[in-house]
């Protein structure tokens, strides 16, 4: 566009038949500065489009004859719009014979942008020209923006479905390569000072970053998050980006969108290279902020769970006896294992116990449901309520129904399993009790195995616990 506002360097596809009105027609829109590609059928358009189309030089605008002598102007306009590269071409049809409303329709129905009476002023075909051309650029813009709100709306379920910060920041990153069409990389900067860092998927998956990068970038976090509120967008120029997490080995300006959680404790950055950035524009760094606001608000969650993952673990460690530090109960070898059954899981109510009574050994193995702080809090209370009784009661029995009695007054909507053994080793009299657990498994001298025949109620939903199930070991 000059400084008049005008079109110029726009290629005009000229399809008419009559060389002398194709040749006045291209002299009229040179003489205005665009480039004119003139045809004389409709075969030859769609020939010279496929050429052009394998080198990505279609024409911004097709000026075609209503009668041309293989197809009809309608009919070669349709077979533009079929086309998926060439159905955003506008189409100005024009005559230079008198033709009916009802035909102007007809062409209207088919994509035609306008019609053309000929011969026409030079200002009138330039206003018909760059009329059509805007209305397809902003057809076009309107397609590319609702194109990159699906993306954005579609990556911000995705990263609202991720378990993990790592898995969150992969997430972000693909949606910001997809939205940006260039190589991106996510951070988000935790409270310890760990740092998770997602590549797009379109990055060469060589040469990584290395430590002192991600250290680089850790420090740069830290500055660019003090004291900020709402996202910040900033262009940090190569020397002081590290190399390599757009493409291998490779310098950039990266553009940043940096914001911190809603808690002000953690910073997340969305990054892509500046220069990819500038042909997203404005628009495209704006949807870039909007996801990185969305980014910091699915990793608030995330973030919390890792601080309370921490305590549970801390907490379920402290409290459950250590192999090496159970104690010493002549007549019997006790053997501990436990194994998460995932790392998502690995924070839960379970535990352990084996200890002396007056009656022999009582050993215990429980379960609080669920997966979480509270659950190994109710745990903690578990277990030391079954030490207390112990002090004074080995009933089996006994015991489970005390603790229900416990979890059901302090914790009324928790429920847990437990299943309890009192073990006399020198006679081998064994009395189990189980609380919706899963039996112990009796391992013979010939190498045969049965669970024990030992059921009852979890604890918590109060129903009777039975008699204790005896048998001889």
């Amino acid at each position: 566009m000059d400084a008049q506002g005008k079109l110029t360097g726009t290629t005009v596809m000229v399809v008419d038949d009559m060389e002398a009105s194709r040749y006045a027609m291209g002299t009229v829109l040179s003489r205005a500065g665009h480039r004119v590609v003139p045809v004389a059928t409709g075969g030859e358009a769609l020939a010279e489009l496929d050429t052009r189309l394998r080198k990505g030089t279609l024409p911004d605008v097709a000026l075609v004859d209503v009668g041309l002598p293989d197809m009809s102007g309608f009919e070669l306009c349709r077979l533009f719009k079929e086309r998926p590269h060439t159905a955003g071409m506008p189409v100005v049809h024009f005559s230079a014979s008198a033709v009916p409303p009802a035909v102007h329709c007809a062409g209207m129905d088919t994509g035609v942008e306008a019609y053309l009476k000929v011969p026409a002023e030079p200002l009138e075909i330039e206003a018909v020209v760059r009329g059509a051309v805007r209305n397809a650029q902003l057809r076009a813009g309107d397609r590319a923006l609702v194109r990159r709100l699906t993306l954005l709306s579609e990556t911000i379920v995705t990263i609202q479905a991720a378990r993990t910060l790592q898995e969150l920041s992969d997430a972000a990153a693909e949606g910001v390569s997809r939205l940006t069409g260039t190589p991106a990389a996510v951070f988000v900067l935790d409270q310890d000072d760990q740092l998770y860092r997602g590549l797009s998927r379109d990055r060469i998956p060589v040469a990584l970053p290395d430590e002192a990068a991600d250290r680089t970038v850790a420090g740069l976090l830290r500055r660019l998050a003090r004291g900020q509120s709402g996202v910040q967008l900033t262009t940090v120029p190569a020397p002081l980006w590290p190399a390599g997490f757009f493409r291998p080995g490779v310098q950039h300006d990266a553009r940043l969108a940096v914001v911190v959680t809603q808690d002000g404790r953690a910073p997340v950055c969305l990054a892509a290279p500046a220069r990819g950035m500038r042909r997203v524009g404005l628009e495209g760094e704006t949807l870039l902020a909007q996801l990185a606001q969305a980014t910091a608000l699915a990793a608030q969650p995330l973030l919390m769970y890792k601080v309370e993952r921490h305590v549970a673990l801390t907490l379920q460690h402290s409290f459950l006896p250590q192999p090496h530090r159970l104690p010493d109960l002549p007549g019997i070898d006790v053997v501990v294992r436990y194994v998460p059954a995932s790392r998502q899981t690995e924070i839960g109510g379970d535990f352990y116990a084996a200890l002396r009574v007056d009656e022999g050994v009582l050993t215990a193995v429980g379960d609080v449901v669920g997966h979480s702080l509270d659950a190994a809090t109710v745990m903690v209370e578990l277990r030391h309520a079954l030490r207390a009784y112990a002090v004074d009661e080995s009933d089996p029995a006994v015991l489970a129904e005390r603790l229900d009695r416990t979890l059901r007054r302090y914790h009324p909507d928790t429920t847990a399993t437990v299943c309890l053994a009192l073990i006399d080793p020198d006679t081998g009299r064994t009395r189990i009790a189980n609380a919706g657990h899963i039996p112990p498994l009796v391992v013979h001298d010939s190498g045969t195995a049965d669970y024990a025949k030992a059921s009852g109620p979890l604890l918590g939903i109060g129903l009777p616990h039975p008699p204790a199930t005896e048998l001889h070991l």
